[in-house]
């Protein structure tokens, strides 16, 4: 249920109604909106009586969230997050370009990719260490050496850094190098998972699985939320349809969908959502112009020879040339790169 307190309630008065909430068994979370206080209280379905609720000291008005999704839904946080990760808002008027190569390969790769996007305007390279593939055979990557290069070659040019974590066991590890902890599309209900990065101070990237609704979409996310970690970013990557021309098929009615229902910052990975490189930058066009609050893409500057995914990423030139083309769109709809 979701308890909105008396405009200037003190800090003691909120205490008190956490607290008696709290005897009740029940998870309470708060933010605040407007210069009030706003209680989500969850417990495990147990009946509450809820005027009785209303009469306590500091309570203007008590009622029940109407979705599942309930901290993630707007209906307890009202206002857009925006998360800071280095020098990018996520979730702000500012757009988030993220971009690097699948794999993280070796040094000079990693550095030369770095160099590229951070010079094209990007400001958080992305890079695979943990490379599970559909074939045990295929490159797997480089673990934490990899994670190593991948941060030097950040630092080096003002870059913060995504990388995605695969398994409970990892999650300490990744964080140690990487700003933001990405889950991805086959890890998105993996819920010990999920609880293990809800209980980090570290953003997550939770990408949206092959297959998955968006409502267990936001689910997943409320597993998170629900650990204490609210710092979450969407990523709608495309899901798995009949259609067999693209590698996914990139669900751009998400994000307006998705926006309208959560706070939370939505980007879109139009990579992994096509898995053709001349179709990257016309459905990053497409994302932005929809609303998504920024970009992940694949860029590598030998594709034809890289280790994963290199049909679908992009050259350093045609990256420079699409974040000119974003830079365009997003004047026009009120954002900026």
């Amino acid at each position: 249920m979701l308890i909105l307190l008396k405009p200037g309630s003190s800090e003691p008065a909120v205490a008190a109604v956490s607290s008696r909430l709290r005897m009740m068994g029940l998870a309470v979370h708060r933010t605040d909106h407007d210069g009030r206080v706003r209680l989500a209280a969850i417990g495990d379905g147990t009946p509450v009586d809820l005027d009785a609720l209303k009469t306590w000291y500091g309570v203007e008005s008590v009622q029940r969230i109407p979705v599942p999704f309930k901290l993630v839904s707007r209906s307890f946080h009202p206002a857009d997050s925006v998360i800071s990760v280095g020098r990018c808002a996520i979730g702000s008027d500012q757009l988030a370009l993220m971009a690097g190569p699948c794999s993280v390969e070796g040094e000079e790769q990693a550095f030369q990719i770095a160099e590229a996007v951070a010079a094209a305007g990007a400001t958080v390279m992305r890079g695979g260490a943990f490379k599970p593939r559909t074939s045990p055979y295929s490159f797997q990557g480089l673990g934490e050496e990899g994670l190593k290069i991948l941060r030097r070659a950040a630092d080096a040019f003002g870059l913060a850094v995504v990388s995605e974590v695969m398994d409970t066991q990892q999650v300490a590890l990744v964080a140690r190098y990487a700003d933001i902890l990405q889950l991805g599309a086959r890890n998105m209900q993996n819920f010990a998972l999920l609880h293990e990065v809800g209980h980090t101070e570290k953003p997550v990237l939770l990408k949206r699985g092959l297959a998955a609704t968006i409502e267990e979409w936001l689910m997943s996310a409320e597993h998170i939320l629900s650990q204490g970690n609210s710092r979450v970013i969407l990523c709608e990557r495309g899901i798995r349809t009949f259609e067999t021309y693209t590698r996914n098929t990139l669900d751009l009615n998400a994000i307006p969908v998705v926006k309208e229902l959560s706070h939370l910052p939505v980007i879109v990975d139009p990579s992994h959502g096509t898995g053709i490189r001349d179709k990257v930058a016309p459905m990053a066009r497409a994302a932005v112009a929809a609303g998504a609050d920024g970009l992940i893409i694949e860029v590598h500057h030998d594709p034809d020879h890289a280790l994963s995914d290199g049909a679908q990423s992009l050259y350093p030139d045609q990256y420079r040339e699409l974040v000119g083309q974003i830079r365009t769109i997003a004047n026009v709809i009120g954002r900026r790169v």
